[in-house]
């Protein structure tokens, strides 16, 4: 397995379980029957539950584009030190997204947002370069 499909792997590992503490909230805070159902009046979620699920939505957003270019460079045997970086900071980067998107620091959130951007970037710009 090469480190991209290793940490394309972590990144869908994250995203099987970035909903849980979400969940895990309705029930503490609604009780479960309420929390599998369609309570018709909930009580108020704490702000880091709808900060945490949209942390994982933004997640699921942002690990589609990257798995198709993870994939796309293997199915091309594209493989690079910058192809390892770009994915080693795409996992990192999701990683502190989700904990500081949880926390609500805004400025770190957007800084871990880009770096994750960034590193998907560089395995596009990877494939780009071997195709030319």
């Amino acid at each position: 397995m090469t480190t991209e499909l290793f940490y394309l792997a972590l990144a869908a590992g994250l995203a099987l379980i970035l909903w849980v503490p979400y969940v895990a909230a309705r029930i503490f805070c609604w009780g479960i029957w309420d929390a599998a159902g369609y309570p018709t009046d909930p009580p108020e979620l704490p702000g880091w539950t709808r900060r945490g699920q949209r942390a994982h939505l933004n997640l699921l957003e942002n690990l589609a584009p990257f798995a198709a270019l993870v994939m796309v460079a293997q199915a091309m045997d594209v493989h690079s030190a910058n192809m390892v970086l770009g994915a080693t900071l795409f996992f990192w980067a999701r990683v502190a997204h989700a904990l500081v998107f949880i926390m609500g620091v805004p400025l770190l959130r957007t800084l871990a947002f880009l770096t994750g951007w960034v590193g998907a970037s560089l395995i596009f710009i990877q494939i780009i370069i071997s195709v030319m």
